[in-house]
């Protein structure tokens, strides 16, 4: 395709074709036959509603493809991160999807193979295009193919650039447009069906419409022709109406692998469906109980099981929507989570969530009102009347399509702003509505009975993640306040010595941590400073860290050499028969003579930056960590300490990240520390920590983090 015409001539804003949209249709349907894809979905990025929208698609009606339409760009979903890394995915079977994208493959759980091709021109990601085949190719997608993917999402890239720089952005359609299947090379429908499959049989479309009976199905079925062309068998007859049985049609649609499902027919009789699916349409065979038994098993076998029952599209964005809640922890985390990730795939432009407490309504979190929604409603009296207090004390859901009546009969809708139609959720959990959830929508919604019945489950679903957000925050409180208890609450001063500590508690750990650090005054000019970690996050760590301090204080005062502290405080952990091992450093500063003298117990090397803004990382004997061996000896080191002089301690939280090597961690972090030679001392501790990933930012570390930092002045 690198010669293609097509390809490498100009295209601007001039020369760009007059209907970007139509030009994006052909390309898509020339995919879908150039790598033969059964499904190829062209996804539009919309930045500003940071959504993905489906714009076009083929091999799947416009029905089944809905569900699939909107997908958030925070969403941990292929199509998602190929927009968010410019780069493609691949995914060679459903156990790689449920092993990298889990909350894909719990909403999709068709065996298919997939690839999500970005669409780049200029240095913008434009959206992505999505291609299925059958599970059963090759696991790897093969260079020609990957050529000819690549050249196409190119040409498209193009012709979105081009008409965005007219001023003619393309953008998703509300709906996605299904392209027509191509045209069977028979004239007559009922041929394709035949040759397929030979037996009773019946055709369907892609959408699951019957298109061809023959007689052996409409006795087998006690139905007459008339009354199955073009509707569904289960949507026509109730014996046949359970969503497992659409759920092996659905099967068949994704994987264009055979799919079946049993049932009773009402003569009493059991029968076997077994689906064919391609690019035209399904062949649907019928296998009654009485059909040569060898014949019958051999059908049975080729077709694989359908997956429990789903009824099309109803319940994916509750599947997606709850996985991703499962995943958060704090109420900050849920209502982040609801807001980025699940507000632009409802189509909701205002969100917002109440809890009742004492008595009065609490806003946990709100975007897309105004500002004045949450100010208005935090702390009002729940006998204030409003249709949100009406909810939580109901328990009922509300949904109103116009939302004039509504203004008419409570006024404090005015501070949801313009909204059209707004959907109140009670929050329920365990027999008692917590508060309500508010969504606002800018235009007029039907509110089908579907979509309410999903809303209304998923209301139940974040009514659990917000309880389970009030324990972990409560649980996650009490474990600071017990940290800060245990930590000094303040350092002593010495003339010449400025001293910065700081620590961070893990982020994904609720029990306390063992960190620690201290700085002990021993007279005018001398200080002990330490700092350790004590293995694990529990209440015995803990307290093992309050013994640990207690030691070095006692050890200290008394003159003894770091490594002889170092030495009693080991035999204390023998003495006390504990399971558990620490890491420590203690250094010994005398300010008079401009030295320290240092000794380590298996913890990472303090950094000493000199007066003259260099840094070296201090390769001391590291010693066994305490609690090992109780005869271990640990070695005591001097070192220069001129004024201007900045030692850092600190614990492994701080370097050790997975997949890092801790040698080159340390020596960045000694690098940063170098960097900010001029900045103040108060500052350097929130650098470094955001270097390393600070609170609730990507990468976040998953450890506590002790920070102490020693910097020699001249005497006053």
């Amino acid at each position: 395709m690198a010669g293609d015409p097509q390809e490498t001539a100009p295209l601007d804003a001039e020369t760009a074709p007059r209907d970007g949209a139509h030009a994006l249709d052909r390309e898509v349907g020339r995919l879908a036959r150039a790598v033969t894809a059964h499904v190829v979905a062209a996804y539009l990025d919309v930045p500003e509603q940071r959504v993905i929208g489906m714009t076009t698609v083929t091999g799947v009606p416009t029905r089944i493809a809905r569900p699939w339409s909107r997908v958030a760009r925070a969403a941990p979903v292929p199509v998602a991160e190929a927009v968010r890394t410019r780069r493609p995915v691949w995914v060679g079977s459903h156990q790689e999807l449920a092993d990298r994208f889990p909350r894909t493959a719990l909403a999709f759980r068709y065996p298919a193979a997939l690839y999500v091709s970005p669409m780049v021109d200029g240095g913008t990601c434009w959206g992505v295009v999505l291609l299925l085949w059958p599970g059963t190719r090759p696991p790897v997608l093969g260079p020609d193919e990957e050529s000819v993917i690549v050249s196409a999402c190119r040409r498209m890239a193009r012709v979105l650039r081009a008409c965005a720089a007219r001023g003619e952005p393309v953008r998703p359609r509300p709906e996605p447009l299904a392209l027509d299947p191509l045209p069977s090379p028979g004239a007559d429908p009922a041929v394709d069906v035949v040759e397929r499959l030979p037996g009773a049989v019946c055709g369907l479309d892609l959408d699951g419409r019957v298109t061809f009976v023959d007689a052996g199905t409409c006795a087998l079925l006690c139905i007459g022709r008339e009354e199955l062309l073009g509707r569904r068998p289960w949507e026509v007859l109730p014996w046949l109406d359970d969503p497992a049985n659409e759920n092996a049609y659905l099967s068949a649609l994704f994987s264009r692998l055979p799919a079946r499902f049993s049932a009773r027919s009402p003569d009493g009789r059991w029968l076997t469906f077994v689906l064919y699916a391609d690019g035209r349409g399904i062949t649907l065979r019928i296998l009654p109980e009485d059909l040569p038994r060898k014949e019958r098993e051999v059908e049975v076998a080729q077709a694989s099981p359908a997956g429990a029952p789903v009824r099309a599209g109803t319940l994916f964005h509750l599947l997606h929507m709850t996985s991703a809640l499962t995943e958060a922890l704090s109420l900050k985390e849920v209502t982040d989570s609801l807001s980025e990730q699940m507000m632009p795939v409802l189509g909701a432009q205002g969100f917002a969530l109440l809890t009742a407490e004492e008595g009065r309504l609490h806003v946990l979190g709100s975007r897309g009102f105004p500002p004045e929604m949450p100010a208005y409603f935090e702390n009002l009296p729940m006998a204030t009347r409003t249709e949100g207090v009406r909810t939580i004390e109901t328990g009922t859901a509300s949904f109103h399509s116009d939302s004039a009546e509504l203004r008419r009969a409570y006024p404090d809708v005015e501070r949801y702003g313009d909204v059209a139609a707004l959907a109140y959720l009670p929050l329920t959990v365990s027999g008692r509505t917590i508060g309500c959830c508010v969504l606002g929508y800018d235009r007029q919604r039907p509110f089908a009975p579907e979509e309410r019945a999903e809303l209304t489950s998923l209301a139940g679903v974040v009514a659990q993640a917000l309880e389970r957000a009030r324990l972990y925050d409560a649980n996650a409180r009490a474990a600071r306040d017990l940290q800060a208890g245990l930590l000094p609450r303040t350092l002593p001063r010495l003339d010449g010595l400025r001293v910065e500590a700081h620590y961070q508690p893990a982020l994904t750990v609720l029990d306390v941590g063992g960190d620690f650090y201290d700085v002990i005054r021993l007279d005018e000019s001398t200080a002990a400073a330490v700092i350790g970690d004590v293995q694990g996050h529990s209440v015995p760590a803990a307290a093992l860290m309050g013994q640990l301090r207690t030691a070095l204080h006692s050890h200290a005062q008394g003159g003894a050499s770091p490594h002889v502290v170092l030495a009693h405080v080991n035999r204390l952990l023998d003495d006390l028969d504990t399971d558990l091992f620490a890491s420590c450093v203690y250094a010994h500063i005398d300010l008079r003579h401009r030295h320290a003298r240092l000794a380590l117990a298996g913890h990472p090397p303090p950094i000493l930056r000199h007066p003259d803004g260099r840094t070296t990382v201090l390769r001391l004997p590291p010693g066994l960590l305490l609690g090992v061996e109780p005869d271990a000896r640990f070695h005591t080191t001097e070192i220069a300490l001129p004024p201007g002089s900045l030692l850092a301690l600190y614990t492994d939280g701080l370097v050790e990240r997975p997949g890092i090597d801790l040698d080159k961690a340390v020596g960045d972090l000694a690098e940063r520390i170098a960097e900010a030679a001029s900045d103040p001392l108060h500052l350097l501790p929130t650098r470094l920590l955001r270097s390393a990933g600070g609170p609730h930012e990507p990468g976040a570390n998953s450890d506590d983090i002790a920070l102490l930092l020693l910097q020699t002045e001249e005497h006053r």
